[in-house]
């Protein structure tokens, strides 16, 4: 069982910057693929970042440029650092780990992004 808390979110104005955190629950954290997934508005789930234990890395091609996201496996977190946001980039952000079909989620962290 892996437990997912984010923070970060908040009201920015376009233009601005956010970075969002995931601290992971357990020991194992470098075995799982982490993501970073949003819903907007109306809209369905998307998957935005995520970077595999070994180091690879997969965009949205609406991000890419803008967004980076990391992991320090030694503190068990998963950041994503957000450039040049939009008000299209309003949504819940969701952290997410999985391995070998397992899926874990996090409760979500808000982003607004509004002037």
């Amino acid at each position: 069982q892996v437990q997912l808390v984010e923070s970060g979110g908040a009201l920015v104005q376009p233009g601005g910057s956010l970075r969002l955190s995931c601290v992971a629950s357990g020991r194992i954290f470098s075995i799982y693929t982490m993501g970073w997934y949003r819903q907007g508005p109306g809209k369905q789930r998307e998957l935005v970042a995520s970077k595999t234990g070994g180091g690879s890395t997969k965009y949205a091609d609406s991000v890419k440029g803008r967004f980076t996201i990391s992991r320090v496996n030694a503190r068990n977190t998963v950041y994503l650092q957000m450039n040049s946001l939009a008000p299209e980039d309003t949504g819940v952000y969701y952290c997410n780990a999985e391995h070998l079909g397992w899926s874990y989620w996090g409760q979500g962290t808000q982003v607004n992004v509004s002037s």
